[in-house]
């Protein structure tokens, strides 16, 4: 179907169109004619009787083709009228002066009338075309909210608007995710590039020579994709409301795919977290044989030879050390999950860092420099084994991450009502723009990513641990620029108990 304006131009709206008006005129022209035929052969018409038949004859005209038809054929009423009606008949000129009072009212009435006649006419079509047009949005918007939540929603949008719209060619672009989304029977090879600049102009573009329009798409006041159509001749305002619907459905698109995302993500994190906690359980069983095996194996150690007393201690200190790992593992499964439950206590801040500390021994303890002064610091009102453990992650990266031969400088002091922890060491230290991201689940810089083992999990547990306990972590540049500096906030007995 062809669209209301090309509809109107060729004549197929009432009383509009090139050639409604010509046909219009030589069918006004032709009823004159009759007209006049029958008043020359039966003298039963009168000049009053032809004024009002001519001005019937002009107001049809009107009603069927328009102001500019009526108008024209008007004029030729009036010299017809003139000629065959008004003494002296069969001349152009007016014996009686009251005859010009007639002629002249004729004309005007024809004219006033042919007019209003064309108004109404135009009014009526306008009111046809927004009716439609409301039809037509309608339909669209409950294409695109009751679209297929198993498909794709941006085909059936772009098919939505080229069936309701009579569009051989629709397409959608979505900037933020470089997608194209086709509906209709035609396929516009090259209009990726025409909707990109469009985008990046923000304004609409017509193409003549295709009829093809291409609109840009914006949602709070910037552009997030454009629409391409063939021959979508609407109003602006019908438009504007096609583009505000498009966008509701790229949005709708986006909220989809996070909302999907987001729930892989639970479910894997849900997954991830139930594995592990059930791994770590596993592990207990063994690990408590090896580690009273062993220790039955020291009870007898006097009646072995050195090197295999020294085994036995190897293993022990390494059974002893896998049960401290398993035993984080089941804590770190809790913490993910959100099922860690705090027993808090007043402990002195310098205890927890130096069983943090103990912990590495063997295992690069002799790098940790502990400030002292500690111990003269106000309680924290903590979990004591949860800041434990996220003290040995701070610790862990501290020495994974810098120098071999490096120290790594561990400082308490009070600062604005709490407790802060500092662990500075002379690593390569961490851009600005990382020094939030380290903290996300399963981040790990490029740099150190594949060079040092770790799951990216460390720094965002001991960052949960703080703040379940209404502290906090952060990092900062180290002293001298070199290095980093990560700052444990914990809370002070006092502030937390009250």
């Amino acid at each position: 179907m062809a669209s209301w304006a090309l509809q109107r131009k060729i004549g197929l709206v009432p009383g509009t169109g090139y050639f409604s008006g010509w046909i219009g005129f030589a069918g006004g022209v032709g009823v004159l004619a009759v007209l006049i035929g029958i008043s020359m052969r039966y003298p039963v018409i009168n000049a009053s009787t032809a004024g009002f038949l001519f001005l019937i004859v002009v107001l049809g005209v009107a009603t069927a083709s328009g102001f500019r038809a009526s108008a024209g054929l008007s004029v030729v009423a009036m010299i017809a009228y003139n000629f065959f009606f008004l003494p002296p008949v069969g001349y152009l000129t007016i014996a009686d002066p009251d005859n010009w009072v007639a002629l002249s009212a004729f004309l005007v009435t024809a004219l006033v009338a042919s007019h209003l006649s064309d108004r109404a006419q135009r009014e009526a079509a306008e009111a046809r075309r927004r009716q439609r047009e409301t039809e037509q949005l309608y339909s669209l918007s409950r294409a695109i909210l009751l679209t297929d939540a198993g498909r794709p929603i941006g085909p059936q949008a772009a098919q939505s608007i080229a069936q309701i719209f009579d569009s051989p060619s629709v397409t959608i672009l979505d900037a933020k995710s470089n997608s194209l989304f086709r509906g209709g029977s035609v396929d516009l090879a090259d209009a990726e590039e025409r909707m990109e600049d469009v985008v990046r102009l923000g304004v609409h573009r017509r193409f003549a020579e295709e009829d093809l329009d291409v609109w840009p798409i914006a949602l709070g006041g910037s552009a997030i994709g454009a629409l391409a159509a063939v021959g979508l001749r609407q109003s602006d305002g019908a438009v504007q409301s096609v583009l505000n619907l498009v966008a509701i459905a790229l949005e709708r698109v986006r909220t989809e795919e996070a909302a999907n995302k987001a729930e892989i993500a639970r479910q894997s994190e849900e997954f991830k977290s139930t594995l592990l906690d059930a791994i770590a359980h596993e592990f207990k069983t063994p690990l408590t044989s090896i580690k009273a095996a062993v220790t039955g194996l020291g009870v007898v150690g006097k009646e072995l030879a050195a090197d295999q007393q020294e085994l036995v201690s190897i293993v022990e200190e390494e059974a002893d050390r896998l049960s401290q790992l398993v035993t984080e593992a089941v804590k770190m499964a809790e913490i993910d999950a959100g099922k860690v439950t705090l027993r808090r206590a007043a402990v002195n801040a310098g205890s927890l860092v130096r069983a943090a500390v103990a912990s590495f021994a063997g295992r690069g303890e002799e790098r940790i420099r502990v400030a002292g002064g500690e111990d003269r610091l106000p309680l924290v009102f903590v979990d004591a084994d949860l800041v434990v453990l996220a003290l040995r992650q701070l610790l862990d990266n501290a020495l994974k991450y810098s120098e071999a031969a490096s120290p790594v400088s561990v400082a308490v002091k009070s600062w604005d009502g709490r407790v802060v922890v500092r662990i500075i060491d002379v690593g390569v230290g961490i851009p600005e723009r990382d020094r939030e991201r380290i903290f996300e689940k399963f981040y790990r810089r490029p740099p150190v990513r594949g060079n040092q083992p770790g799951t990216g999990l460390g720094l965002h547990i001991a960052r949960e641990l703080a703040r379940i306990h209404g502290g906090d972590l952060w990092v900062e540049p180290g002293p001298g620029r070199t290095g980093s500096a990560f700052c444990l906030a914990l809370p002070c007995q006092d502030e937390t108990s009250a």
